[in-house]
């Protein structure tokens, strides 16, 4: 269509030139009547007028014709009816009528329509972009290992099981699991994670990711439409063609509108006929008026946002199931997060390591990392995943012996240490008598004792992590006017050092995952829009009764029906990003609405002619360059929401949206 339209616009721009130097209109503002007039000029100029109405004006005649039959009046009718008037007047003046013709106004109304049509469709497209790039993403062939080698197969041809090799600098072909090889892999395109991911063997990899250093062996595990990619193009497509509530009002606004042309446009050319003023002018006033009131932009007003804000989205990982839960999202008063996996990691790690005796902390997190190297138990891995990132490297230990239910021990660097639970201090007789202990233990954290040649040397504390995005996301909340809560199983104490720690408004604590639905609802019964944010999984009953509910750390899952929108990263500032969002969006929409609709106002008395007694008309060519400026802006505006975005994705967090 786009094609299509600029090849009409070319054509009738060409054949305009004779129509618009035969005007006599023209001839006599440029003083060159005398010597550009000839028999059978007319003629000449309703030949090539007549060119340009059929080959120009079809796509606006057609548009009527459809318009009409669903008796949807709208942008089409208006510009049809413009168009044939002036058309059909000025054939039978030609013809032998009394009266002016209004070829070149005609030829030049349909050479702006065309070109404004051209450029509003060059909009749409550039709005679609992001969905046409995540199409190309996915590569045509893979090197499918095969009889101790390799052959390249069409993707089309892969099937589950099927071994591809993945060579650096190339894109993955399906979604799979790497089986030999480790790499890095750049998702950026596909979920907006701006750094490099380590895969290894045993991680799941997106089709369409690119590899980076080294190649890689994925075993594949999805084909077709199963793959992520597939998924979020099918969920973008859906996204930009659901209908907006906002969509609806300006339908409705754009019948409006197109009765008040048609009428505004009769009552203009009876007030001017019984004013005395000769049929061409009122005919003149008319059309200008129509066109004017032509309700393009705001056919385009809420669609081109829409299209803009659902591709913004996909492109950082926040895909859009549900766009009336997502225009919701800019009201909320709270948001629920589930903690386990959203506000935190779901791991242990150390949150305090308290000094019982003349042993500084990272020398008592040395010798329980040292012995908790040999243990596969989740407090050990805390507790040497605290001691790697912060670069301690323990010795080996010797002789590691378990005690059971109890702890362990072994010997490091010649000293006898063991890391033990509160019950052994008890068994062995041994008094902490520490005020911060009993402090960490009220807050429901997990304590064990480190112990150096059988003195009790230090206690570390483990809880399980929270994520260092969560208190930007918490804060920038609550700095929006969003009450903050959270949902969890866990014990009334670790919730509430949790609350503290994020400064949350309300805490719910030992909710049983079939009761976060009812929690949800008494939430919603203090009058509050509320937003659900958890896993998708034993969260979908809060996630569906909640208003807008949000699946947070999807991963390659992304096919999560309980949830209205979908997250592709575990980061609780894209929570914030989809509020922001949702809230820049409805933002754009009602200035494009206003722009849209509103000029009228101003432009439509002046079509009709209210200052024609000083001197100020508008001709129907001037009324479609008017009108078409309007329909440029509104694409424009539409568009600009993405630097918005992109500006403030840049400054406002590293990556999150």
């Amino acid at each position: 269509m786009v094609a299509d339209f600029r090849r009409r616009f070319w054509v009738c721009l060409v054949l305009s030139v004779p129509v618009v130097a035969l005007a006599p209109m023209i001839q006599t503002w440029m003083g060159l009547r005398d010597s550009l007039q000839f028999f059978g000029d007319s003629y000449i100029q309703f030949a090539f007028a007549t060119i340009v109405y059929f080959y120009g004006g079809w796509p606006f005649l057609k548009g009527l014709f459809n318009e009409v039959v669903k008796r949807q009046p709208g942008m089409m009718t208006l510009i049809a009816l413009a168009i044939s008037v002036a058309y059909f007047y000025s054939s039978i003046v030609v013809f032998g009528v009394r009266g002016e013709v209004f070829f070149w106004e005609l030829a030049t109304l349909i050479d702006i329509m065309l070109l404004g049509h051209w450029i509003e469709m060059k909009s749409v497209m550039g709005a679609s972009a992001a969905l046409e790039k995540l199409v190309k993403l996915m590569p045509a062939e893979a090197h499918l290992v095969a009889d101790g080698g390799t052959r390249d197969v069409p993707v089309t041809e892969l099937t589950h099981g099927d071994r591809v090799l993945v060579k650096p600098g190339e894109k993955i072909p399906t979604d799979g699991t790497v089986v030999e090889g480790r790499t890095s892999v750049n998702e950026s395109m596909l979920t907006g994670e701006s750094r490099p991911v380590e895969k290894g063997e045993g991680d799941q990899v997106i089709g369409g990711a690119v590899n980076g250093e080294a190649a890689i062996t994925v075993e594949v595990s999805k084909t077709g439409d199963e793959t992520y990619l597939a998924q979020v193009i099918e969920m973008v497509r859906k996204a930009q063609e659901s209908r907006s509530r906002t969509q609806d009002l300006a339908n409705r606004a754009a019948l409006l509108l197109t009765i008040v042309a048609l009428s505004v446009g009769a009552i203009t050319l009876i007030t001017w006929l019984a004013l005395g003023r000769d049929f061409a002018f009122s005919l003149e006033r008319t059309v200008t008026v129509m066109v004017i009131a032509c309700p393009h932009a705001l056919g385009l007003a809420v669609p081109l946002v829409v299209a803009v804000s659902t591709a913004i989205s996909a492109r950082n990982g926040l895909l859009i199931r549900d766009r009336t839960a997502f225009e919701t999202a800019r009201n909320l008063d709270a948001i629920v997060f589930d903690k386990t996996g959203t506000l935190t990691e779901g791991r242990f790690g150390v949150t305090d390591i308290i000094q019982l005796a003349d042993m500084d902390e990272t020398r008592i997190l040395t010798l329980a990392a040292s012995i908790e190297s040999q243990s596969e138990h989740p407090i050990a891995a805390g507790v040497v995943r605290s001691a790697e990132e912060r670069e301690i490297r323990p010795p080996q230990p010797k002789g590691f012996r378990a005690i059971p239910g109890k702890g362990a021990e072994a010997m490091v660097e010649e000293t006898n240490v063991k890391v033990v639970s509160p019950g052994y201090l008890r068994e062995a007789g041994i008094d902490v008598g520490s005020e911060d202990v009993r402090r960490v233990a009220d807050e429901g954290k997990t304590v064990v004792f480190v112990l150096a040649d059988d003195r009790l040397v230090g206690a570390i504390a483990l809880a399980d992590v929270i994520r260092p995005e969560s208190r930007e996301a918490i804060d920038r909340l609550k700095a929006m006017g969003v009450r903050v809560m959270m949902l969890t199983g866990d014990a009334q104490a670790v919730a509430d050092w949790v609350s503290r720690e994020l400064g949350l408004d309300e805490v719910f604590a030992q909710v049983l995952p079939d009761q976060k639905a009812e929690k949800i609802k008494e939430v919603q019964s203090r009058g509050l829009r509320v937003a659900m944010t958890g896993d998708g999984v034993n969260d979908a009953p809060a996630l569906t009764q909640a208003d807008v509910g949000i699946a947070v750390g999807a991963g390659t899952d992304v096919a999560i029906e309980s949830a209205d929108i979908v997250l592709v990263r575990s980061d609780p500032r894209d929570v914030t990003a989809i509020v922001e969002l949702a809230r820049a969006t409805y933002g754009k929409m009602v200035q494009n609405l206003w722009w849209a609709a509103g000029y009228n106002i101003f432009a439509i008395p002046l079509a009709a002619g209210v200052l024609a007694p000083v001197g100020i008309l508008l001709t129907p060519a001037f009324g479609a360059v008017l009108m078409s400026a309007s329909t440029v802006i509104v694409s424009i505006n539409a568009r600009l929401l993405r630097v918005h975005r992109d500006d403030g994705s840049d400054s406002g967090r590293a990556g999150a949206a």
